[in-house]
């Protein structure tokens, strides 16, 4: 294996590694059948909606700030963790 092809791989897997470093996985739980919990641009009600998740969506959880006696988590998407946003802390559990 070449030289540069050898640090190309370690360093995509650093990377790939620091996606999720320091991220808690957890699970949208509570939301009811026909309800979604609501993924905000920022932490509080006065926030855009970005998009709605269904119970059992996996997210990685980063860190949490209290806003007007709420707790709210900056997420994002287990699976497209490109896609970050904040829930309230009251509808998550840890896996």
């Amino acid at each position: 294996m070449q030289r540069p092809t050898l640090y190309t791989l370690i360093a995509l897997t650093l990377v790939a590694g620091c996606a999720t470093l320091g991220a808690d996985r957890v699970t949208v739980t509570g939301t009811g059948p026909d309800d979604l919990l609501k993924l905000r641009s920022g932490p509080g009600l006065g926030f855009n909606i970005i998009m709605g998740l269904p119970d059992g969506t996996v997210l990685n959880r980063r860190t949490c700030v209290t806003e007007v006696g709420q707790l709210w988590c900056e997420v994002s998407l287990a699976d497209t963790p490109r896609v970050t946003g904040y829930v309230s802390a009251d509808y998550l559990t840890k896996r």
